[in-house]
């Protein structure tokens, strides 16, 4: 009997058991470590709301701006003297302009479930509520830190992307949405691509930039955006007895579809669109895998013309056409591209 136990104690692994308990505690610990961070940081973001909160119902009845800056200033040393640094003017004033701008409590605390408070400081000050929208939601979906937030609205991304010259009611419907995991195109599509790295010389061919692009296709992705998987060059689409090819085509991982992309010289012209539908539908039947959304469709072109496009468009959802920019422009040329997307959308929503 003893020697039994004694054999069936040398045949245990040791190592491989100790592996697995070391393994199952890290878990433990890792998801106690990530708890106990939301937990901080959801008390920090709502501790220095509440302070703005407070702030902003005392000077919010006092219409003198004057005296509201003095009496932030005064409770800024009163607040500095009794819990030290951390309660500067300029932090105070900070809080109030969070308080304002994200005024239900629930809101914020369950933002800052996802969101720092660095994050709230950096949206807070975005004037515009759909553009600030537009970051808030990308950040979560995105999990971008505030560096990146930056960087993204420095790149003017929300004036770049479709979802901009929409009505203001469509916007805040589909960035809702996209917290329930709907997402759409329109968020992920731009409306105007910089690919100033391709290296282009003036008089390229269509085949010179598809391979500029193949040659540059990490910056080029990059430039999409997040998920994008590049899956196929010159795409053989062959159709009764003609042999069409797909200049590029990507998948994008949270939209869970093809994105077919076709390089075009000059502006956008009509029968774009019937080459693109076909592509489509050969993809969609042929192509899309079980549990994917319909193909879509991005005409790239290397010159703009508004009106054209949203009168082809008008009930087109799947395939979307933008413009290619080999020299990066000034951050003007963006603003009155979209705003005469805007003029031009709400024209035709009118008619």
């Amino acid at each position: 009997m003893a020697e039994d136990i004694i054999r069936r104690e040398e045949n245990v692994d040791v190592e491989g058991i100790g592996s697995r308990i070391s393994d199952d505690i890290g878990r433990i610990i890792e998801h106690s470590k990530h708890a106990v961070a939301v937990y901080l940081n959801t008390e920090v973001t709502l501790t220095y709301w509440r302070i703005g909160r407070c702030i902003a119902n005392e000077l919010d009845a006092i219409s003198d701006e004057k005296y509201g800056s003095k009496i932030v200033s005064t409770v800024s040393r009163q607040l500095t003297e009794r819990f030290g640094k951390g309660y500067q003017r300029a932090n105070l004033f900070r809080m109030l302009k969070v308080a304002r701008v994200f005024p239900d409590e629930e809101t914020v605390s369950t933002l800052s479930r996802q969101l720092t408070w660095s994050h709230f400081v950096e949206l807070s000050v975005i004037p515009e509520a759909n553009k600030r929208l537009f970051y808030q939601q990308m950040s979560i979906l995105y999990h971008w830190s505030v560096r990146q937030l930056r960087d993204q609205e420095d790149g003017m991304a929300y004036e770049r992307t479709l979802i901009a010259a929409k009505p203001d009611d469509e916007q805040v419907t589909t960035l809702v949405n996209s917290t329930k995991g709907e997402l759409s195109p329109e968020l992920i599509l731009k409306s105007s691509y910089v690919v100033d790295f391709l290296g282009l010389a003036n008089g390229f061919s269509e085949s010179e930039l598809e391979d500029a692009v193949v040659e540059q296709l990490e910056r080029f992705i990059m430039e999409l955006g997040q998920d994008f998987a590049f899956l196929e060059r010159q795409k053989r689409i062959p159709i009764d007895s003609t042999d069409y090819a797909l200049d590029l085509l990507f998948y994008h991982r949270r939209l869970h579809r093809l994105l077919a992309i076709d390089l075009k010289l000059g502006k956008f012209k009509p029968e774009y669109k019937g080459q693109m539908e076909l592509y489509l539908k050969y993809l969609n039947r042929y192509e899309r895998q079980p549990g994917e959304e319909e193909p879509i469709g991005l005409l790239l072109c290397s010159e703009g013309n508004t009106e054209h496009i949203e009168l082809m468009m008008l009930d087109e959802p799947n395939i979307k056409v933008a413009q290619y920019l080999t020299v990066l422009p000034d951050k003007q040329w963006f603003i009155d591209k979209l705003n005469r997307s805007i003029l031009i959308a709400r024209e035709l929503k009118q008619q």
